[in-house]
């Protein structure tokens, strides 16, 4: 029936039958896709995984074969695939087959064979090759080339399309090495005028069919339209089928390849993430993969107790765990081995290389990765740095489930647009922002996303470790940095570095003012990493302060809440007894103005251990805004002359005589705990005849300093308690 069809369409158009023939609709099952891949890289993975959602019937050539066939980097090359196309040709004797041959590693489909074929058609030609911006190899051979009214000109040997006879006759003549130039034997049958003719040959000019990315990057853009999203080549204004990164264009066909075909959308989100999944759930603990967690400590760093205390919170089993340690500091020796001696059991393996054995990063990071390539067991590498702010404690089994060979968990800085992943490169290999780099990070994209760069923390399979990522240098660079070197090498050796945005995992700190002069040191942190601080040193429930109320009110206008955790107050005790250099508590005091003190106590001033911006932050952060609910009307510039640690004990200075503070208010926060560090003490305020006298640790009173709240220290019996006092306002 089909056959009458076209007979009549031709006899009433009087057309010759060929002409028809060209007209009608080809059927989709003439046309196979033909490539090569002599291996199966992320890149060919993605090639055929955009060629099955439009259902192209592909056959992979040289599968298993070693490639001869040069790089990118390195022309000319090629010709092992014309080897290979022109065997497999042979072999196919259909008058009416069509052939697509294309590249698969940097290929990617946007749209099926029904429109891929349409527009072959329209192009009126046997044979029809991409098109290129740049002549390559030779451009000697550009004046050869037909002129095109408008268009590019230039043939590009990574896709044609053409009828199997044709392209026997196009390959008829090869007798090339695998290392011979592809682009330059196309080329020159196309600019040799007789066997264009005869071969009945064209480019796709106006990008219709393919679309080459080298030279061409200004021209496309992506295209987001009724739930599908395309290449749009907006100095044509076409929609190209096939997209080729070619050249040194990697990088683009990456970013193109995050949301083409139709993996990511505005209205679906991403469509593949939940695909190809390794689900840990319903496992023994026995049966979990076996992870080398490699630790990196290359430099002064706050909050490493932190970092050890989250690593132990990792919610996968211990006994498929194994540790490698290594640690550039001896500042940091202390917590390292501290951990080491509560929970070095409790891992499957622990190594660790301290600041003595003067091993370099680089070495050090293959020896981490040697960890995992030389046990039989290990399944992955985890590494990651210590100023990683490892919230989800889920992250190693979230990592594990995507099944990826390399994939990092999206980190931030608070209030800023930094992660530890880059969306693009410069032309220098430095960073450069992506068109969807802000989205990503805000959480407007949601997804797994190829980037050429991450840092701080990834997880890499050991069979990748063990075959394309096996070679001692992938840290060094002429030119770069050994991190940059690093992606730089994952992303050369045809690994897809993924990023994942699905959850929220973490954060990373500030390092670079970091001071390491004090016995704890995090507490300056309050500026740098004011998070981290926040969850380290402010009372759990201070939040429920305005929130829900939770303020006390024991005496008249005597307010109670509070502010500072267990570990906060444990460091200011300790970082002050360290420091050592308590006022003798006499009425001659050189530290203040004038030198005389009326109400001397045993002290030392923050200004002493050099924390008197950081406490002055510490007020308006977080006492200001409880002070301003109590007090209305009032607004505090929480300014002070005096802050101080005080110390009693009952043969030192046992308790304070009635007083006024030198404040519009006074904050006194108690250090640590009546009943178990001492016995006694308290706070009596004589006019109300009334006092507290069972302070809770890191919760502060509050109340007015002048006029109204004459008050006295009472006698502490046993033991040794301190308070931190602010006179604030004064």
């Amino acid at each position: 029936m089909r056959e009458v069809l076209l007979f009549l369409a031709c006899l009433f158009a009087s057309f010759s039958p060929l002409h028809c023939s060209q007209q009608g609709l080809i059927p989709e099952g003439d046309l196979l896709v033909l490539t090569v891949a002599t291996k199966e890289t992320d890149g060919f993975r993605r090639f055929l995984r955009s060629a099955k959602q439009f259902n192209y019937s592909i056959k992979v050539l040289g599968r298993g074969e070693t490639w001869k066939g040069g790089d990118y980097m390195s022309p000319p090359g090629g010709g092992q695939k014309v080897r290979l196309l022109k065997s497999a040709l042979e072999e196919i004797h259909e008058e009416n087959k069509l052939i697509l041959f294309v590249d698969s590693y940097d290929v990617i489909f946007s749209s099926g064979p029904k429109e891929l074929l349409k527009k072959f058609q329209q192009a009126k030609h046997k044979v029809v090759f991409s098109a290129e911006t740049l002549i390559w190899p030779d451009r000697h051979l550009e004046d050869k080339h037909p002129h095109v009214r408008e268009g590019k000109r230039f043939l590009g040997a990574g896709g044609f399309i053409g009828y199997a006879p044709n392209l026997k006759e196009m390959l008829s003549d090869w007798s090339g090495a695998d290392s011979d130039s592809d682009q330059l034997f196309f080329t020159k049958i196309y600019i040799n005028p007789e066997k264009r003719k005869s071969i009945n040959i064209t480019v796709d000019n106006k990008c219709r069919l393919f679309q080459n990315l080298h030279g061409a990057l200004d021209e496309v853009v992506l295209k987001f339209e009724n739930g599908r999203v395309r290449a749009r080549n907006v100095l044509y204004d076409t929609l190209p089928v096939i997209i080729h990164g070619n050249g040194p264009t990697k990088l683009q066909i990456n970013y193109i390849g995050n949301y083409i075909p139709n993996l990511w959308t505005f209205e679906t989100g991403c469509t593949i993430c939940n695909e190809d999944l390794r689900p840990l759930s319903g496992l023994k603990e026995s049966e979990y993969p076996v992870v080398v967690i490699g630790v990196f400590i290359q430099q002064p760093t706050p909050f490493v107790t932190v970092f050890f205390e989250r690593l132990l919170n990792l919610k996968y089993p211990k006994n498929r765990l194994r540790l490698f340690i290594y640690n550039q500091e001896s500042h940091h020796e202390q917590q390292v081995r501290t951990f080491l001696e509560h929970h070095e059991s409790e891992y499957k393996g622990v190594k660790l290389i301290g600041p003595e054995e003067d091993i370099d990063p680089v070495t050090s990071r293959n020896i981490g990765f040697d960890m995992c390539r030389d046990d039989i067991d290990c399944e992955y590498f985890f590494s990651i740095e210590v100023d990683v702010v490892l919230k989800n404690e889920d992250t190693l089994r979230i990592l594990i489930e995507l099944n990826k060979p390399f994939i990092a968990p999206m980190l931030t800085k608070p209030g800023r647009l930094w992660t530890n992943f880059w969306g693009a490169l410069s032309a220098d290999g430095y960073y450069a922002r992506s068109e969807d780099y802000v989205d990503i990070v805000q959480g407007n994209r949601v997804g797994l996303w190829n980037v050429p760069y991450v840092s701080n923390i990834f997880l890499v399979k050991a069979d990748a470790l063990r075959t394309d990522l096996k070679a001692p240098d992938l840290f060094e660079s002429a030119t770069l940095d050994p991190d940059m070197a690093f992606c730089a090498n994952v992303r050369n050796k045809g690994v897809f570095m993924f990023v994942t945005n699905m959850q929220t995992y973490g954060r990373v700190l500030s390092t670079e003012n970091y001071q390491t002069n004090h016995l704890h040191n995090d507490l300056w942190q309050i500026f740098e990493n004011p998070v981290e601080w926040e969850e380290r040193y402010i009372h759990e429930n201070y939040s429920k302060i305005l929130r829900d109320g939770l303020i006390e009110t024991p005496c008249p206008d005597v307010f109670w809440f509070p502010v500072f955790s267990d570990v906060a107050c444990n460091d200011f005790v300790e970082e002050m007894e360290h420091f050592g250099q308590w006022s003798g508590g006499g009425n001659v005091d050189t530290r203040i103005q004038g030198g005389y003190e009326n109400v001397p106590t045993v002290d030392i001033h923050m200004n002493q251990v050099d924390f008197d911006k950081e406490w002055q932050k510490f007020l308006l952060d977080y006492i200001a805004p409880v002070t301003e609910r109590m007090f209305p009307g009032y607004y505090t510039r929480a300014q002070f002359d005096l802050a101080f640690v005080v110390r009693y004990k009952p043969d030192e200075q046992p308790s304070l005589r009635p007083h006024h503070d030198a404040s519009t208010f006074t904050i006194n926060i108690a250090l640590n705990q009546v009943g178990v560090d001492y016995q006694g003490g308290g706070c009596r305020f004589l006019r109300y005849n009334c006092s507290v006298t069972a302070p809770r640790k890191g919760w502060a009173l509050m109340h007015p300093g002048r006029l109204t709240h004459y008050h006295e220290g009472l006698p502490t019996l046993e033991g040794v308690r301190y308070i931190s006092v602010s006179f604030v306002d004064p």
